[in-house]
């Protein structure tokens, strides 16, 4: 069951996450990790996927489908049209 602490950590995983929360911050959150299963791992599979993402090649976005993204956001002049 979630806690006003687990809440709190939701609310905060991002700038945790990311390296960017205060030092008092990054202390009350590993503390609540330290004592919360259901939170270690939200933040642990969070940390996995997103290392996984970095590891993992880029897709390559055929031509076609770039254009029409393109000319949908109205974005052609900064596509090298020949």
């Amino acid at each position: 069951m979630a806690t006003a602490q687990c809440q709190r950590l939701l609310e905060n995983m991002s700038v945790y996450v990311d390296g960017e929360a205060s030092v008092e911050l990054c202390a009350e959150i590993e503390r609540h990790l330290d004592g919360c299963v259901d939170c270690r791992v939200v933040v642990d599979t969070l940390h996995k996927t997103i290392s996984l993402y970095h590891e993992l090649p880029q897709p390559e976005l055929p031509p076609e489908a770039r254009l029409r993204l393109y000319k949908s956001l109205d974005l052609t002049e900064f596509l090298n049209l020949k």
